[in-house]
Formats: C-alpha cells, sequence, structure tokens
C-alpha cells in the first residue's frame, strides 16, 4: 500500500490528509489558536493533593489545572510496591511534567513525570535506564537485535532509556541511532538547563508543530511523497529534514498549481462527510455515528441494500462493509474513549466471528492504541481507542444553538478559515480583482474583528487587496458569501 501524505497550510491553520492508495486514511488539525499540547514539558506547581482519588491537580499556566494520576508518577514506582500520592507529593512542591493527554472537554491535561522525548528512530528516557522496542515490530529475533545495539551505543551518549521505534525496523544504521541519541540528550540538557531559576508554572519544552512532527513521526517505508503547499512552509521543511531526517529529502514535493491542494485530491468533500452523522456505504448501507461526552456509539443498518436472495447473507456483507467503513471513519474523525457498535443482528456465530475478525484487521493500521471486545449478549461490541487529543467534530463544531443541542454546527472560527482558504483560491484565479468582501453572520463577522483580526491582516497583506466586511443578520452561522469586487 503506498502512501501521499499532503500539508495544507493556511495563515492560522495546518491540516495534514493521509491517503492510502489515494483513498484519504488520516487526517489532523491544528491551529494556532489552540495547537495540541502533548509531549510539552513544564515546571509545575502541585495546588492539591486528592489521597481519596489518588491523584494531583497540577498549575502549569494552562487555563484550567492539569491532572496527575499516582499511576503516573515515577517515584511512586521506586519500591516493590507503589506507594500513597501524599506520601510523595505536597501542595506548593515545583515538579517536572509532561502532558499525556490533551485538555478535552470540561476536563483538563493529563500529566505525567516519566519524561520522554521523540526523535526520528528512538524515544529518550533520561529518568530511565530501561531499553524497549516498540510493540508494533513483532520480529522477535529483530527486538532483539535493535536492543542490543542501542544498548552498545548507550554508553558514548550518557546515562537515560531509549525505547526503539517502529520506523527503525525499515533499517536503521548505528550512526542513525547515534545522531539521536545525541540530538536527544542536547534537548535534555537544554530542558534542564531552563529550568534552573525559573518559578513554577513555566513552559520549557514545546513539542514540533504539526508540519514537523509528519516528518518525524509519520513517513513510513511505504510513504511515496509529502506534498506541501505552501513554499515559505517547504522550505521550512527542507531545511529541518536535511538536519534531522535526510532520509525523507527526496520525497518532500512543492504544490504549485492554483487549483487548492485538499480540493485537487478530494480531501475537502471528505471532511465534509466525516463531519456528518451518517456515512453511506458503497452496498446501500449506512452508518449512523453519534459522539456524547460519555461515549460514542455507531448503528449499523442495511438501507437500500436487501440483496437478491439469502436476507442473512445480505446482512453479513453488509457488516464485513461497515467494520472495515468503522475502521476508517475512527481515525478521519479522531474518535476516542468508549465506542459502542451495534451491528446488525446475525444469528450465525461464524458470521458473528467473521465480522468481528475484520474490524480487528481493519483497525490494525491506526497507530493508536485501544481494545476490541467480543460480541455481548445483546449483539453489541464495545471497544476502547485510546484519546488524546480532540475528535474531529470537537475542533471544528460547537453545539447547535437553534436545535436544543441535537445537532452540531461548524464553529465561528472553522467558518473563518474556510472564507480565507476562499480568499487565497480567488485571489490566484481572479488577479485582476481590485478587492473582496465577505458577507456572514454576526459571529463570523465578530471573530473576524476580534480574536481573527491578526490573520485577517495576514490574508490582506497576503493577497495585496482589501478585504471588506458585512453583517447580514439573516444568515446561519455556517453561512457566508465571497464577492470579487
Amino acid at each position: 500500500m503506498m502512501e501521499d501524505i499532503l500539508i495544507n497550510c493556511s495563515l492560522r491553520e495546518t491540516r495534514v490528509g493521509v491517503l492510502a492508495d489515494g483513498v484519504l486514511e488520516d487526517l489532523h488539525i491544528e491551529r494556532n489558536a489552540s495547537r495540541g499540547l502533548v509531549g510539552n514539558v513544564y515546571l509545575g506547581r502541585v495546588m492539591r493533593v486528592l489521597p481519596g482519588m489518588q491523584s494531583a491537580f497540577v498549575d502549569v499556566g494552562l487555563e484550567r489545572t492539569a491532572f496527575l494520576h499516582v499511576l503516573d508518577i515515577e517515584a511512586a514506582h521506586a519500591g516493590a510496591e507503589t506507594r500513597p500520592i501524599e506520601k510523595i507529593l505536597s501542595e506548593g512542591q515545583n515538579l517536572l511534567v509532561q502532558v499525556s493527554k490533551d485538555p478535552i472537554g470540561s476536563k483538563g491535561a493529563r500529566l505525567t513525570t516519566t519524561i520522554s522525548l521523540a526523535g526520528r528512530k528512538l524515544v529518550f528516557l533520561p529518568g530511565d535506564d530501561h531499553i524497549g522496542v516498540s510493540t508494533r515490530i513483532e520480529d522477535e529475533a529483530l527486538r532483539e537485535s535493535l536492543r542490543e545495539r542501542v544498548d552498545a551505543l548507550r554508553p558514548e551518549v550518557g546515562k537515560g532509556g531509549y525505547i526503539v521505534r517502529t520506523s527503525a525496523e525499515e533499517g536503521a544504521s548505528d550512526e542513525e541511532f547515534l545522531e539521536d541519541m545525541a540530538y536527544l540528550a542536547r534537548l535534555w540538557g537544554e530542558i534542564q538547563q531552563k529550568r534552573v531559576g525559573l518559578e513554577a508554572p513555566a513552559l520549557l519544552y514545546e513539542d514540533l508543530s504539526l508540519d514537523k512532527r509528519v516528518l518525524r513521526d509519520m513517513v513510513q517505508a511505504g510513504t511515496r511523497q509529502i506534498i506541501v503547499d505552501s513554499p515559505k512552509v517547504f522550505a521550512e521543511l527542507r531545511d529541518f529534514a536535511s538536519t534531522f531526517v535526510p532520509g525523507v529529502l527526496g520525497r518532500l514535493v512543492p504544490y504549485s498549481s492554483e487549483r487548492p491542494l485538499f480540493e485537487a485530491y478530494g480531501i475537502e468533500e471528505e471532511v465534509a462527510k466525516a463531519l456528518s452523522r451518517r456515512v453511506n456505504l458503497k452496498s446501500g448501507g449506512y452508518l449512523v455515528v453519534d459522539q456524547t461526552e460519555a461515549m460514542t456509539t455507531i448503528d449499523v443498518n442495511t438501507g437500500g441494500f436487501v440483496g437478491k436472495r439469502d436476507f442473512s447473507e445480505t446482512v453479513f456483507k453488509t457488516n464485513l462493509e461497515a467494520a472495515q467503513m468503522i475502521a476508517r471513519q475512527l481515525r478521519l474523525r479522531n474518535l476516542g474513549g468508549i465506542i459502542i457498535i451495534d451491528f446488525i443482528d446475525m444469528a450465525s456465530v461464524e458470521h458473528r466471528d467473521a465480522v468481528l475478525a475484520e474490524l480487528r484487521r481493519a483497525v490494525e493500521a491506526d497507530r493508536t492504541r485501544m481494545t476490541i471486545s467480543e460480541f455481548t449478549e445483546l449483539g453489541l461490541v464495545e471497544m476502547t481507542r485510546k484519546r488524546t487529543r480532540e475528535s474531529l467534530s470537537h475542533v471544528m463544531c460547537e453545539t447547535c444553538p437553534v436545535c436544543q443541542g441535537r445537532g452540531k454546527v461548524k464553529t465561528a472560527r472553522t467558518v473563518c478559515y474556510e472564507i480565507m482558504r476562499e480568499i487565497l483560491r480567488e485571489s490566484r484565479q481572479y488577479r485582476d480583482a481590485k478587492s473582496f468582501k465577505i458577507i456572514a453572520s454576526q459571529t463570523v463577522i465578530d471573530m473576524l474583528l476580534e480574536e481573527e483580526s491578526p490573520a485577517l491582516g495576514l490574508l490582506q497583506e497576503s493577497v495585496g487587496k482589501p478585504v471588506a466586511l458585512e453583517v447580514v443578520s439573516e444568515y446561519t452561522q455556517e453561512e457566508y458569501d465571497v464577492l470579487i469586487l
């Protein structure tokens, strides 16, 4: 299977689409206004210790205090048994922590004191001396060989533990391992140096931006090309790759067509579908995906697919197709937490086993950890998928104010970014235009004038033409027009 990675860069947003044999399989969005925090290292201050919950709330300088459980504290495991949190932490204590899970909904970020710094081939564990190998590398002989090689190289750069990443399975030389080790040791030294004299709370290290994380974490042996539609970002990525991941340099490709990158590859249409409750299957069946605070439910229906003879075979084929589509939708929508799947009822045990096997096979390519149960007595499949960042719907949408929370609409910020992309596209197509006018709802215009006013200024500078704004009270939050004047 050949992969293409597409990086779309606009003024305040970066979007990454991963195509497998031309089909969108993965989607990542990062906005300047709300960058992900996973991987960031902070000097935090313990605000409250809760013995009853065996957890603590830590101030790291974010809007909400972050959460630290005793199982995520290195010092708790120093002895034969886990020590209680009240024996380890005290209120007012300064603590070096790393974000392991972004704030989601009303919950603050989740923290760990086990610091890990990712390189291309290795993950460095400065507080450990263990050498581990990614569980995705299954060949036992290769695992042992990689472990021995890294252990033999370790004395050249100093103390610390390492985890060998999946990317090393493709072939990693000792020189590449040593380069990673030296870079990560230097990075850890900078974090420690920055900590000296700082008052908590303070940010000590911010993980790479999405476009650079793509080169570090997502490029695989089957990745054919990484297409970038911004000349500025392309130049930055080329410089980054030449220093840290030279093996991907030959796969970086600039995109210069006037047609927007995501539109040319059909990704815009797929994004719109991924925000819909209903997902159509080729057979005529469909899925209904509902997200709540507690869980996500996925209902499978035959729809217009009734088959020719045997209804049980129709159900079986629909469920098989649904299993494949569910695996894809989990990745596209970045659904996490508890997921309940209601497949169409099957009387045959063989059919149920085959559908479950197909679901497990389909999720193998997913980098996110998950568990899948057997069918319950009610015919449901329960699964969990690790949730480290907000779902696509939470990033792009909000609760509809009209239907009392029964539906979702795009946020004002999402609409602003759509408008900006449209103006950038129109400016390339209509070079003789003297100016542009945005007609939209009050909430969208307010967003452009307030929180996104710097982006509006950058937009006018980028297109070299003024952009006027007009409110139409009858427009819904998702409605807008761009006029070329």
